[in-house]
């Protein structure tokens, strides 16, 4: 379930490339949004009733309207369908507040934004916010063809079209040089930022692996992976205790940290289920979790800092989290 939502309405609705559709929204308070941070995607329940993740891609500085695309897809589920197919300028739908696991490292020296097809939603908030923060920036936008490249005619002008590359139909065996060509020239103190689709991101994960620190690459990914995370050592039963209290409940192998908390009348928010969009984080007092999420970054994960309490799990008898 989501902690917070809100009411706005469509007011405006725009093909921005095959099969890819944007949607302006305002409050209908006609009260500003609050600020966000580039990177970050909010809720969107649609007309049929289904909640799913999209990224905010307008600027962030412009509160009083929200800017997000979507990508019908062929397998949908209902949600892409649902917002391509029922949504209309005037629609009254309900998001979420703006939520963040991909943000700029400001500090960085140079920054290299890559994206494929729909995953160059997020990456257009951060060059906006990159080109008022008059950083050294690329941004590398691969898409089948030029009708399949969403924001291209904004991306093809100032003052985008000074740092935009524009990589069509490059074939899967190509795949790999045409990164690193996209990467030679990368400065240490340079961070790459990555979304599209999940083996997309993995040849630029291990491109910029080759070149930069692995806390130097960020990825933001829509879904989770096809192929469950390996379950590794984790118990098929362990308990969670509350730190404020030391209640404890028992989490056997048919429920996960979620469900075992509500039946105890402890609610952890909840959004996709699927350990993408970060919104039951908890953080960990003591344990090891085992981490079953596709959020978190490779530092988080080997602090054992946090979990993903919708699908991670435990790898110790007692997880004791800070609730």
């Amino acid at each position: 379930m989501q902690a917070h939502s809100f009411k706005v309405r469509v007011d405006a609705v725009r093909d921005e490339a095959h099969g890819v559709r944007s949607f302006v929204i305002s409050r209908l308070d006609g009260q500003p949004f609050d600020a966000y941070e580039p990177g970050a995607h909010i809720d969107v329940t649609s007309p049929a009733g289904v909640t799913r993740q999209y990224s905010l891609c307008g600027d962030p500085d412009c509160r009083g309207s929200h800017l997000f695309a979507v990508k019908k897809e062929a397998q949908s589920r209902g949600g892409s369908r649902s917002l391509h197919d029922d949504v209309r300028i005037g629609t009254e739908l309900s998001i979420g507040a703006p939520r963040n696991l991909f943000r700029l490292v400001e500090e960085a020296s140079t920054h290299v934004l890559i994206g494929a097809g729909i995953g160059i939603t997020p990456l257009l908030s951060m060059a906006y916010r990159l080109i008022k923060m008059n950083a050294r920036f690329e941004l590398h936008y691969f898409a089948r063809s030029a009708e399949h490249a969403a924001f291209l005619p904004l991306l093809s002008r100032a003052p985008f079209d000074a740092h935009v590359k524009l990589h069509f139909g490059v074939e899967p065996d190509a795949l790999e040089t045409e990164l690193a060509a996209c990467l030679a020239s990368v400065p240490q103190g340079a961070h790459v930022y990555t979304c599209g689709p999940v083996p997309f991101m993995d040849r630029v994960v291990a491109a910029g692996e080759a070149r930069l620190p692995a806390d130097a690459i960020h990825l933001e990914r829509f879904s989770a992976d096809p192929q469950p995370v390996a379950s590794g050592t984790s118990l098929a039963t362990f308990d969670v205790q509350l730190a404020s209290t030391g209640q404890t409940v028992r989490v056997d192998s048919t429920n996960s940290i979620v469900e075992a908390l509500a039946a105890i009348g402890i609610e952890v928010g909840t959004s996709c289920g699927e350990g993408v969009c970060g919104t039951c984080m908890v953080d960990v007092v003591s344990g090891e979790p085992e981490h079953r999420d596709h959020c978190l970054s490779k530092a988080e994960r080997a602090s054992n800092s946090v979990i993903c309490c919708c699908v991670s799990r435990s790898r110790s008898p007692v997880l004791v989290l800070d609730l």
